[in-house]
């Protein structure tokens, strides 16, 4: 395969007009996973779980897979697999150290299921495919509503522990000397995490999920200090990554995932440009 082969693969715009009504759901998906992702990103950064992110996945893509195996809806099983790593890692992994480590065990372990019971299933190929990559149609109306509604639970969610929760990701232990339970209030947001990495998984897919719920608030993070500014910027870039990855995705032949993390990428190696065109005394050493 040529350069050419390879342009005409992954941007074929002939029938653009035609093919888009197919994405409706998945560009309303996406829209809300954007706003879920660039707020829950915030927070990830702030924490420094980004690798407890990836093991959430992995047990997420175990239950989604068990799902498709036995017939169950997918993002019931991704979300019951969400749960039980959240769970893990609230409870045990209170210290970082003990999170990795948690983490280190649990992802080749989700990811072994997940492989186990995709190479048992015996449907269409793309499903299995679609669970890792994500799948640019793959979201009827039933998926759809119940995205919308798991979305609308973790940004509720959020805004409702937003300052206590700021807090003792800030400094947690003059959160925990002020009276506030930081134990407890890690154990709720793992499980807030834990919707939201199942809900991403459903267009991203589970080996790429940390496109959206990491790099745009890194991104942010690096060209602004306010906290509101953070907030706005991470969402717009997670937006920009999902739908804009959704619509590049419908023009070519690949899955939606390179398109979705390449734009992630590309928006975080500008904002670290930007970041040192503007203090470029901090770069000098």
């Amino acid at each position: 395969m040529n350069f050419s082969d390879l342009l005409e693969k992954a941007f074929n715009f002939q029938d653009y007009g035609l093919l888009l009504p197919l994405v409706t759901n998945s560009l309303i998906a996406g829209a809300a996973l954007g706003i879920v992702g660039g707020l829950i990103g915030i927070f990830i950064m702030m924490r420094d779980m980004a690798f407890a992110v990836h093991g959430i996945a992995e047990l997420s893509f175990a239950g989604a897979a068990f799902a498709l195996l036995i017939g169950a809806d997918v993002v019931t099983g991704s979300v019951f697999g969400s749960m039980i790593a959240a769970l893990i890692l609230g409870i045990l992994g209170t210290r970082a150290r003990d999170r990795n480590s948690i983490t280190g065990v649990l992802m080749p372990f989700g990811l072994g299921l997940g492989i186990l019971f995709l190479s048992l299933y015996e449907g269409r190929s793309a499903n299995k495919f679609g669970l890792l990559t994500g799948q640019i149609v793959a979201v009827d109306d039933v998926q759809l509503n119940g995205m919308l509604l798991l979305s609308a639970v973790v940004v509720i969610a959020l805004l409702l522990v937003w300052r206590p929760l700021t807090f003792a990701s800030v400094d947690p232990v003059v959160a925990n000397a002020r009276g506030v339970r930081t134990s407890g209030l890690s154990i709720v947001f793992m499980m807030i995490l834990a919707l939201a990495v199942a809900v991403t998984i459903q267009v991203v897919g589970a080996l790429l999920v940390l496109a959206l719920l990491i790099t745009p608030a890194a991104a942010a993070m690096r060209v602004t200090s306010n906290p509101v500014t953070t907030v706005v910027l991470s969402i717009v870039f997670a937006e920009l990554a999902v739908v804009g990855g959704i619509l590049l995705a419908l023009a070519g032949s690949l899955p939606i995932s390179p398109y979705v993390t390449t734009i992630s990428f590309l928006i975080y190696v500008i904002c670290r440009g930007i970041e040192a065109v503007r203090s470029p005394r901090r770069h000098q050493v």
